[in-house]
């Protein structure tokens, strides 16, 4: 007997009508029609069984703080950050604790189970490093939330930064963040990405660096982060996000700098809700969507994979914690919209960002961990198109959420008397 079974289920890469046995936590079978019987019985009747949604770049500590201490009139990369400086100084650790255990709360119904999180490190008090690792701490048993040391206002730009940094790495942050188009100078951001890195080398860290999130095509600091990854063997453990000035970038330039972080192996994290926000704003027509080569870095076999950024914070005034609405928005601003691509785009918020964050466990082959979620929608591409609901979501094979299936009743003559848009009206691919 399993401790769970999860029947008729059909998963992302295409299989149809297969079970999910569930044992100690762990996946124990995944094939057609287990042959068992088990403790607790789900039928899926047909829908997406997932891993987890990943989301590998938040802001934890500014969310849900929208309207405070104003809101943000322009809308602007530049007066969120200006708005954040404002509230900064005068929030207070469980302010910070309780917003962030409410939006864990959001994310779990929503089956998104593991979050990195930039962690603004400017403050000289770290009142928001203390906070977040309380929040890392409380959420463990449900979320795994990765930490980023952040020096928001730039690490030689801000009096203090590098010591703030070097204290919340010491407090137990996991990883080297960065802004190195947010410092002075060039010469002072390319800099900075250089120190960063060697400090994550000296501490065996990975680095996720807020990289060119810029409309200036010579705002090329990813160049450099490619090179300086490579220099300290850090392959595979540099994550460059944003990107945005790859957008306006020369195609010549391109066609040598996609090679470089190939070769640097660099997780690439657009953020299209927030790209598509905030970029751009300098531009009357034609305007530009401000996102990041995401076709072309796919396929030049670089990991790419997207973060939701904000929910409801000075940065961004929507948002709720649904990764499938950020796939949502990158279908259209990638313009990627045939079949394959709405896979991979479905890839890059989950299994990708798995491997951006370094996560062990992860997926749905026998032996991973029974953390899973059974939407309503037939595949991935509906799951794109319809952002369902999830109906359960379970951590190591307990069920820690549910809601309840979307289902539109109607009283019309000669017509169904209820409609599933999630079975009803899947297309003829």
């Amino acid at each position: 007997m399993f401790d769970l079974i999860i029947r008729d289920a059909n998963l992302p890469d295409g299989r149809t009508s297969i079970d999910i046995a569930v044992e100690k936590g762990k996946i124990a079978a995944v094939q057609r029609k287990i042959e068992a019987t088990a403790k607790e019985e789900i039928d899926a009747t047909g829908r997406l069984v997932t891993p987890p949604f990943v989301d590998p770049h938040f802001h934890m500590d500014a969310t849900l703080s929208l309207g405070l201490p104003r809101m943000n009139v322009s809308g602007t990369l530049l007066e969120g950050i200006a708005l954040w400086g404002e509230l900064r100084p005068i929030v207070t650790r469980q302010e910070l604790v309780d917003r962030a255990l409410r939006y864990c709360d959001l994310a779990v119904t929503q089956g998104l189970l593991f979050i990195r999180s930039h962690v603004d490190t400017s403050d000289p008090r770290l009142v928001t490093a203390e906070a977040m690792i309380e929040v890392r701490e409380k959420v463990a048993p449900y979320i795994d939330l990765q930490l980023v040391a952040f020096p928001q206002d730039g690490y030689y730009r801000s009096p203090g930064a590098i010591d703030a940094l070097n204290r919340a790495l010491d407090m137990g942050v996991d990883i080297v963040g960065g802004i190195p188009h947010f410092e002075r100078t060039m010469g002072e951001g390319t800099a900075s990405v250089e120190a960063l890195c060697r400090i994550a080398a000296d501490r065996g860290l990975p680095v996720d660096m807020h990289c060119d999130e810029t409309d200036d095509p010579l705002s090329r600091h990813i160049e450099t982060l490619a090179a300086e990854t490579i220099r300290f063997g850090l392959q595979g453990r540099v994550a460059g996000s944003h990107l945005t000035s790859m957008h306006s970038m020369d195609n010549y330039y391109v066609s040598k700098l996609i090679p470089l972080m190939a070769e640097a192996r660099i997780n690439v994290i657009p953020n299209p809700l927030i790209n598509i926000m905030l970029q751009g704003r300098h531009d009357t027509y034609p305007k530009r969507r401000g996102m990041t080569r995401v076709r072309e870095l796919m396929d030049a076999g670089l990991n790419v994979s997207f973060g939701h950024d904000c929910v409801m914070d000075p940065w961004y005034s929507m948002g709720s914690g649904d990764m499938l609405e950020v796939g949502h928005m990158a279908v259209h601003v990638a313009q990627m919209a045939g079949i394959e691509d709405k896979k991979k785009i479905f890839g890059a918020l989950t299994v990708n960002s798995a491997k951006t964050m370094g996560l062990e466990g992860y997926g749905l082959e026998k032996g991973c961990n029974a953390d899973l979620v059974i939407l309503q929608a037939a595949d991935t591409l509906e799951a794109l198109r319809l952002k369902p609901t999830r109906l359960a979501v379970i951590r190591r094979g307990k069920v820690i959420a549910r809601s309840a299936p979307r289902i539109g009743t109607l009283f019309l003559e000669g017509r169904p008397a209820s409609i599933d848009s999630g079975l009803d009206y899947i297309p003829h691919y």
